[in-house]
């Protein structure tokens, strides 16, 4: 978590990711369904969506990863971070995710 400095999530369904935020901070659930010793943690949320998220920024049906991806970018750019966190929900529980990282300059 201390490597990224960009987090960038799709949360059409906000409620979907107060539960997932829940369950990284839980030593219970990491133990019971991860199989964890500890817990994953939270991102902090200062890091987290802060130019808005894709309610408040629009959800472009099939154009949201996109979205998520250039604000990360632009996100790294400008607050010269190195990674960002990108990741989005998708139909039927299905969900991608993926790092991006910024080109030294």
């Amino acid at each position: 978590m201390d490597d990224i400095d960009v987090f960038e999530f799709h949360e059409a369904f906000a409620g979907q990711i107060m539960a997932n935020l829940k369950a990284m901070d839980s030593d219970w659930f990491a133990q019971t369904y991860m199989g964890r010793k500890s817990k994953v943690g939270t991102p902090p949320m200062e890091k987290f969506n802060s130019w808005g998220g894709s309610l408040s920024l629009g959800h472009p049906f099939g154009a949201t990863g996109c979205r998520l991806v250039t604000t990360a970018a632009h996100r790294l750019q400008k607050e010269g971070g190195q990674y960002a966190l990108v990741a989005a929900c998708a139909a039927g529980g299905q969900g991608h995710a993926m790092i991006v990282e910024a080109y030294p300059q």
